[in-house]
């Protein structure tokens, strides 16, 4: 079993709700912009300013801009080939193509057994990559990315077909709710996984 400690090691490892806010922020700018403005540039450079700030304020409280830094570069993107385009439903496309490879990359690392979810939650919880040799435990962690791979391929059965219909309130509306709220959910059901599964083996474990 898993120790409370290791609970927000896991749920850091997500983020953590700084991460969440710093990295989604940006999305709900710039639906909110584009239902007042009408302009697809206008609204994504609203959108990007907005990132930036926050990026900045970060690094005025000497807190971590990865997430906030990501979501700069994630908003320039995005706001890149909407303007390119003209379209404002393409502000989301990226972001479905970036479910779409992470679908695809967590599925073949349950696939050739590395499971995703090992490789990032075993070093932070002192297993490293200890629990490949415990089949019990690599099954977890296995389990614990398939849910992952469930998110992301829900978000992708939702907004593409909402993509295709050019719908962008409709679209932006799915990006939200499909956001923060599944986020949290996948992070504690795999939180919920990782503690119900069986420890590593004792004779497995890294010796202090």
């Amino acid at each position: 079993m898993s120790s409370p400690s290791d609970k927000e090691k896991i749920l850091a490892a997500f983020g953590g709700k700084k991460g969440l806010f710093d990295s989604g922020i940006p999305a709900l700018v710039f639906l909110l912009a584009f239902n007042v403005t009408k302009e697809v540039s206008q609204s994504a450079l609203i959108a990007l300013s907005i990132s930036a700030i926050v990026t900045i304020l970060r690094l005025i409280k000497r807190e971590t801009i990865q997430h906030a830094l990501s979501g700069v570069i994630g908003v320039a993107i995005c706001a890149w080939i909407s303007n390119r385009s003209g379209k404002a439903e393409d502000f989301y496309l990226p972001g479905l193509w970036t479910n779409a490879i992470y679908a695809c990359a967590y599925s073949l690392s349950n696939l050739i057994r590395w499971p995703v979810i090992g490789l990032v939650i075993g070093p932070l919880v002192g297993e490293n990559l200890m629990w490949r040799k415990d089949p019990a435990r690599r099954n977890v962690y296995i389990k614990a990315t398939w849910i992952w791979v469930g998110l992301f391929a829900s978000r992708l059965a939702v907004q593409y077909p909402l993509y295709l219909s050019e719908n962008v309130n409709a679209l932006g509306t799915a990006r939200l709710i499909m956001g923060y709220p599944l986020f949290i959910l996948a992070a504690w059901l795999t939180w919920i996984v990782i503690k119900a599964g069986p420890s590593l083996r004792e004779e497995l474990k890294p010796k202090n």
